[in-house]
């Protein structure tokens, strides 16, 4: 790629003449190589912007409804949350499941005489050329359609003009964030913060659910009308209400909300530009020299962490403590975790109060469910199992030591599962104590949480070692941990939903069992629960192993990012 931006600067005062063009013409031509060879990418890659297009349609008519309706109640409504809604995803997705399309790695500019603003620009400029960023367009182009029956051409003009405009803040909302949250991770100083903040965004979701559920409950649209005015004057809905503003009369307003998006993609691409160079200088220096002591002892001795002194000195020990510190240590995993930790504590408390607020507000004389409890175990079980989908994917061309000393398949997987449980059983047991004590306020559910997640989770890993060694894909080799090559987003989505459709249908026996046995169940859960994942996560990894020997080589090409 550094061969292609120094062929198109062909010499060293060219720097200057280097516009967004050229940008995009490098993503489109590493687009094409990524792609060669690669059948499985195409196809990815294609259904990936089949499901984008029928999104796309579907948005384009929930925005195009009030216009084609002839009904001016519900357009400021529809146009301002619906927009909002797409600004918050384009904010909180990236960092939670999707990543961000890092085709182009900054990193790999750090050496060409590009002046900050040339890079920022054409690295935006590429960032429009995507999937996502066209199916926005194609949604949002619904607005231009209700716009214009209340408004006509003036009003449809100008909605245009703020559709583009919000495109542009999604991008530039998605990519600051993602690269700000990198630069972060890679400091472990700071990687509290980073957590307080995800947990901040994700506490957000439950009073807004809430709030919507008793608004729809109640069919007060005046409120939400009132929600969706104030909406529009942020960031969020402005760009998307200036030409329903221009329909009213109110010239004015859509002005100042073109003005109001203006500054604040301009305030994003500043924010991004500042932790774009640090994450450019990131790929070239590791950052301050470590001020502890050295480390003493043998290298056996140095590689085992003092928690894990109890680990055999052997080769499923060294394989236990390496994978523990790489979780520990890597930006890309350590960002996984924050994540399961966020997600994981969050969505049990949404569905259970959301479930007390839809059924009559959570009165005292209701008692909770414990089939409701155990399915959202089991979501948070299923995608706590998700993140090992592509363990494989985290080590890349470092994998190649294990395929030439030969390492069994089955004590390989039987290592990684270890070390990755032993980040996730302390949150199984905080988030099973959190649900029992504090939402459903029942101290003798612990055993029925618990035992729900443990038995998820074990079925989970059994799914995904499997999956790990045969839907491997390559990570792009960056110091983002959010960035994903070009047709690996749409590989990772896919992945997930299948893993998580078989991890579900796994646990099947597990609902059924809270669902027939009632109180029963509450005394059965843990053990059993506990036996059957630990069962199944044994007997995924001999299976997986058995597979993992047979295709090592292939594994390896597949991780391996091609330049």
């Amino acid at each position: 790629m550094a061969v292609a931006v120094t062929d198109a600067v062909s010499d060293v005062g060219a720097a200057r003449r280097v516009s967004a063009r050229h940008f995009v013409r490098l993503k489109l031509r590493v687009l094409v190589n990524n792609f060669r060879g690669q059948d499985w990418r195409v196809g990815l890659f294609a259904l990936g912007a089949f499901l984008g297009l029928w999104l796309a349609a579907f948005g384009f008519f929930i925005f195009a409804a009030p216009g084609l309706a002839g009904n001016d109640q519900y357009a400021t409504l529809l146009a301002a949350m619906g927009g909002g809604l797409l600004v918050l995803g384009w904010l909180l997705l990236p960092l939670i499941f999707f990543g961000v399309d890092e085709t182009l790695d900054p990193a790999r500019f750090a050496l060409l005489p590009l002046p900050r603003r040339t890079l920022v620009t054409g690295l935006f400029a590429a960032a429009l050329v995507s999937v996502p960023a066209v199916a926005v367009l194609l949604a949002a182009s619904g607005l231009i359609i209700t716009a214009g029956v209340f408004g006509g051409w003036a009003a449809a003009l100008t909605q245009a003009v703020g559709v583009l405009a919000g495109l542009l803040l999604c991008v530039a909302a998605a990519r600051a964030v993602t690269s700000a949250f990198a630069t972060m991770l890679r400091s472990r100083r700071v990687r509290d913060l980073a957590a307080v903040l995800l947990a901040g965004a994700a506490a957000l979701i439950a009073p807004v659910q809430l709030a919507a559920a008793a608004a729809l409950q109640d069919a007060d649209w005046d409120r939400l009308a009132t929600v969706a005015a104030v909406v529009g004057w942020t960031p969020f809905g402005a760009p998307w209400t200036i030409g329903i503003e221009v329909a009213q009369g109110r010239v004015w307003a859509a002005a100042v909300k073109l003005l109001i998006t203006a500054v604040t993609v301009v305030a994003l691409l500043l924010w991004w530009s500042r932790s774009l160079e640090s994450a450019m200088i990131g790929a070239a220096s590791s950052g301050r020299t470590s001020t502890r002591s050295p480390a003493t002892g043998t290298a056996v001795t140095q590689l085992f962490p003092r928690p894990l002194g109890w680990l055999p000195r052997g080769r499923f020990g060294a394989l236990v403590a390496r994978e523990a510190r790489y979780w520990w240590r890597d930006a890309r995993r350590r960002a996984n975790l924050i994540t399961l930790a966020v997600v994981g504590l969050f969505v049990p408390v949404i569905l259970n109060l959301g479930s007390a607020g839809l059924t009559g507000g959570g009165s005292a004389t209701e008692s909770p469910s414990p089939v409701l409890a155990t399915l959202s175990m089991v979501f948070v079980g299923v995608l706590a199992a998700t993140t090992l989908a592509n363990q494989f994917g985290f080590d890349g061309s470092a994998y190649a030591a294990h395929v030439v000393v030969g390492v069994p398949g089955a004590v390989e997987l039987r290592a990684r599962i270890a070390a990755f449980s032993l980040y996730l059983l302390p949150l199984v047991l905080v988030i099973s104590g959190v649900l029992a004590l504090l939402v459903l306020g029942q101290p003798g559910w612990i055993g029925l949480t618990a035992g729900s997640l443990l038995a998820t989770f074990g079925a989970g890993l059994a799914v995904n070692t499997l999956l790990s060694v045969l839907g491997a894909y390559s990570l792009p080799e960056t110091s983002n941990p959010f960035a994903m090559n070009s047709g690996a987003g749409a590989a990772r989505s896919f992945l997930a939903i299948l893993s998580m459709l078989a991890s579900a249908v796994a646990v099947i026996p597990m609902v059924a069992a809270a669902a027939l046995l009632g109180d029963v169940w509450l005394w059965l859960a843990l053990p059993v629960g506990a036996a059957y994942g630990l069962g199944a996560a044994l007997l995924g990894a001999y299976l997986g192993g058995d597979v993992l020997d047979r295709r090592q080589p292939e594994l390896l090409a597949t991780i391996t990012a091609r330049r």
